[in-house]
């Protein structure tokens, strides 16, 4: 039975194997690691992993992956050799039960392909598949048939047994005590394990089916029960198409049906698979760390988004895997995008993100940005997001981009965040930080110097000042009222009107204001000076959050701040008017809209 077994394509049913000299090594399936110490000597049928020390051979491999007893284990191998062992007629019913039920499998799967390839009856289904751009060449690939709208044709035409129809799934015996068909008038899946051997099916039926005459809707999909040989929590659908690319490409892309494993072999992502019929799961996990440690969701954003977070996070962390997500267009699948843009479902899944910041996104992007209330409402749903993360330093990166998103002070999101982990129930709130917050005490002096040159001197400072350069609110607001070219009274008016006591109070009083020295030309520019160093300064601060949330490209950023400081520089040499004006047209840039 050793003989018969080859080692290495047994192995790499369930890990992936590199050649390495005359050594095959991969990750050991054993126990967690990231550095390869699983090895596999060919020639003498052997394994053993330097890190844990498991070895042996073909059968020891079977019982250890499989949980079997030695007996078992040899009828799997002999199986898959093909080779018939005798046995009494005591021993092994189990194995040939399974015998029976995988030959069935296969037969029924031969079957319903005939049925889509050749049968009148299957025109409507090949004629869906071309509208869903699934050529005949892909049917064949994927084994793809049709069930007849028929009660019992396949129990019929296979002969199956009631024994062989049940323990299959592929059928049972009606109320009448008659054969039944399990799936009629669908288009068939088959499912097959890694080694490529069928194990079930799953059927979708056909868009525009008029309901039954009881008015009962079926569901669209139909998969085959748990049964002898199918597990649907260990099995995923594509895998044995996709290990070879995934083993080359260290990443396996994980969907949610069958039409979306097609697409992404079709768009050129032979790597593809899906669970069947379940949520994503340990025994998923246990299996596709051995193949890829990049693992990218690719659900549409609700389905993305509403995954179990916890899990996803535990999972990552036992198995040593990275979990990413796809972002593709809101209500789109991927055989849908792979329709109409097979080039942008390749993007979606180069550019997939951190499961993380993926839910993060999320959160922020239906954040209400413009409002106090909604960027704390925000800001409260991104902390339950953050909490429940495992990692603290992992949760404080990205606190970092939802303080830095929202302009909230990260000092206060930290206790908030922690208060959070131990009590994932715990009530929380927000309080909103203002973007430009007021300043209740002393006023900046250069604002105050600019509005004093503005009220009384307004013939000398005109098109000197812009509102940009005002960096404390109160007196933004002030400058902005006197631009519109209206009285002081009729300022303090609508400042009022508006709630803005606070700059109406500071208007007033700069308005008695006796000067206490007469201003030159050099005094004016030397205020204009100092409020472009503060308002830029605050607008670098602003191109530095940008880099840090991946909203400005590094090279552009870069340059940006070292141009912007040679400009600063130049200020106050002879060159000083043209840096002013060119500072001045940057900050007009980056604040345009925002006020």
């Amino acid at each position: 039975m050793r003989a018969s077994t080859d080692i290495v394509a047994l192995i790499t049913e369930y890990v992936a194997l590199k050649k390495s000299g005359r050594r095959w090594q991969g990750l050991c399936p054993f126990h967690a690691e990231k550095s390869p110490s699983f090895s596999v000597n060919a020639e003498e049928g052997r394994y053993y992993c330097f890190g844990c020390r498991a070895s042996g051979d073909q059968i020891t491999f079977v019982r250890e992956m499989q949980h079997l007893d030695f007996v078992d284990a040899v009828r799997l191998l002999a199986d898959r050799a093909g080779i018939e062992l005798h046995e009494d007629d005591a021993a092994g019913p189990a194995r040939k039960e399974r015998q029976e039920f995988l030959a069935a499998m296969d037969q029924a799967v031969a079957w319903y392909h005939d049925r889509l390839l050749n049968a009148p009856d299957a025109r409507p289904a090949r004629d869906y598949l071309r509208s869903r751009g699934i050529s005949g060449d892909i049917a064949r690939q994927f084994r793809l048939g049709w069930a007849p709208d028929d009660w019992d044709a396949l129990s019929t035409s296979l002969k199956l047994s009631e024994k062989v129809l049940e323990g299959t799934g592929l059928g049972f015996v009606n109320k009448r005590g008659r054969r039944q068909d399990a799936l009629r008038a669908r288009l068939i899946f088959p499912i097959f394990d890694s080694a490529g051997k069928a194990i079930a099916v799953g059927g979708r039926i056909l868009p525009g089916r008029p309901e039954n005459p009881d008015g009962f809707r079926e569901a669209k999909y139909k998969n085959s029960p748990e049964t002898p040989i199918y597990s649907k929590r260990r099995t995923l659908y594509g895998l044995n198409w996709a290990k070879d690319d995934i083993i080359r490409s260290g990443e396996i892309i994980v969907c949610e049906g069958y039409t979306d494993v097609i697409a992404f072999f079709q768009a050129g992502l032979p790597r593809a698979v899906a669970t069947c019929g379940t949520a994503l799961g340990e025994d998923h996990f246990r299996t596709m760390r051995n193949f890829a440690k990049r693992i990218v969701l690719a659900y549409d954003a609700d389905a993305a988004g509403q995954s179990a977070a916890a899990s996803v996070y535990q999972w990552e962390k036992l198995h040593e895997v990275d979990v990413f997500v796809a972002k593709l267009p809101k209500g789109m699948d991927p055989a849908e995008l792979a329709q109409r843009d097979p080039a942008a479902l390749v993007t979606a899944v180069s550019e997939a993100r951190p499961f993380l910041q993926f839910r993060l996104d999320r959160v922020l992007e239906g954040a209400n940005l413009a409002t106090a209330e909604g960027r704390a409402r925000g800001a409260e749903a991104a902390l339950r997001v953050l909490a429940e993360h495992p990692s603290d330093l992992v949760r404080d990166q990205y606190l970092l981009k939802v303080a830095d998103t929202l302009r909230l002070d990260l000092v206060t999101l930290r206790p908030r965040v922690a208060e959070l982990v131990r009590n994932p129930q715990a009530k929380v709130t927000v309080a909103e930080r203002p973007i430009a917050p007021r300043v209740t005490g002393p006023l900046p002096r250069p604002g105050l110097e600019a509005l004093r040159l503005t009220l009384h001197f307004p013939d000398d400072v005109a098109g000197r000042f812009v509102a940009a350069y005002f960096v404390n609110e109160v007196q933004r607001e002030i400058f902005e009222g006197l631009a519109t070219g209206q009285g002081v009274s009729e300022v303090v008016d609508h400042l009022r009107r508006q709630g803005e006591d606070t700059a109406a109070d500071v208007l007033s009083e700069l308005a008695v204001d006796e000067l206490d020295r007469e201003y030159t030309a050099a005094d004016v520019t030397a205020v204009v000076a100092q409020l472009l160093r503060a308002a830029v300064a605050e607008q670098l601060r602003e191109v530095e959050r940008e880099l840090r949330s991946g909203d400005l490209a590094p090279d552009l950023a870069m340059a940006t701040i070292r141009d912007v400081k040679e400009r600063l520089e130049l200020l106050d040499t002879p060159r000083g008017a043209q840096a002013e004006e060119d500072l001045r047209t940057w900050l007009l840039e980056r604040t345009a809209g925002s006020g």
